[in-house]
């Protein structure tokens, strides 16, 4: 299954991505009579995502074709990301051996570098990245981003995928200037406003044959950048919601973003993207510098 929040009525609300357009999760609980929470958020905080898949798993016949009779054409949905305010967003640094060379790193092979991001970052599809006075090199970073569905506390790598709602596009922003001054500057130049893109979708387990298999690409202007297997992150998915589990208690809704590929110099008129095999493209424009 696929989720997404759309702009409905001036509100933003919680759909399912089909092939005919969005449903609305309030157009399913109209047709079968169930309570799904009708926020994202809310749907992966209550545990409902399993419910709410089978739910439109079983039905059938005309049931089925009232339901999605109500889906919203895909030209006329506007994509939000799929919520704003997480508990919590852990960064991956340099989780592809390629990527640490470009910055002349040596990628952690130990721990994974990890960094924290305050919700304030975050915009969705389309929305623009407004690059800081303060940096005259920011870049764009494609990764894979991993949604917690339910509270984890000292999970096994094994156990990981039981405690995730879904996989999502993420765009992180560095200002790469500002944190080669100082690497005490990882915070400040992670985490200046509309420095967190993700969405438009998030996508459940079952819609994945093989995650190692995903291929994350870092694109400018539509042109390919960078692009590496998920098979070839020092430390793999599973393994960092495992870490992180034994760092702090996990909570529905918080973001994993699992590092990138390559990271790509952003300039006013740019558009970059994240294209990851068989999920919607994430892209967003970056506008001037302010401040």
């Amino acid at each position: 299954m696929r989720l997404a929040t759309i702009s409905d009525g001036g509100r933003e609300v919680a759909a399912v991505a089909t092939a005919s357009g969005a449903l609305p999760v309030s157009r399913i609980n109209q047709v079968h009579g169930t309570s799904f929470e009708t926020d994202l958020f809310g749907l992966v905080k209550a545990g409902q995502v399993r419910e709410l898949r089978d739910s439109i798993s079983g039905s059938s016949g005309g049931s089925a074709q009232g339901l999605f009779a109500g889906a919203i054409p895909h030209a006329r949905v506007a994509y939000g990301p799929p919520y704003r305010h997480p508990r919590k967003i852990w960064g991956i640094g340099l989780n592809y051996v390629e990527h640490a060379s470009d910055l002349k790193e040596v990628s952690p092979s130990q721990e994974p570098a990890s960094f924290m991001k305050p919700d304030t970052t975050i915009i969705g599809p389309g929305d623009t990245i407004r690059l800081p006075g303060q940096s005259r090199r920011t870049t764009g970073e494609a990764e894979l981003g991993v949604i917690i569905g339910r509270e984890a506390k000292d999970v096994s790598e094994e156990e990981a995928p039981a405690v995730v709602a879904g996989l999502t596009t993420v765009i992180d922003m560095t200002a790469e200037d500002i944190l080669e001054k100082n690497p005490r500057f990882l915070t400040r130049a992670k985490s200046f406003d509309t420095f967190f893109s993700f969405g438009p979708q998030m996508v459940t387990l079952d819609e994945v044959d093989d995650v190692e298999a995903l291929e994350v690409s870092t694109v400018i202007n539509g042109e390919l950048h960078r692009k590496n297997l998920v098979s070839n992150m020092t430390f793999s998915p599973w393994f960092l919601v495992s870490f992180h589990s034994k760092v702090m208690t996990l909570l529905p809704g918080d973001i994993i973003s699992t590092g990138t590929p390559g990271a790509v110099v952003i300039r006013s008129g740019d558009t970059v993207s994240c294209e990851i095999t068989g999920f919607e493209t994430l892209s967003n424009p970056v506008a001037g510098q302010e401040g």
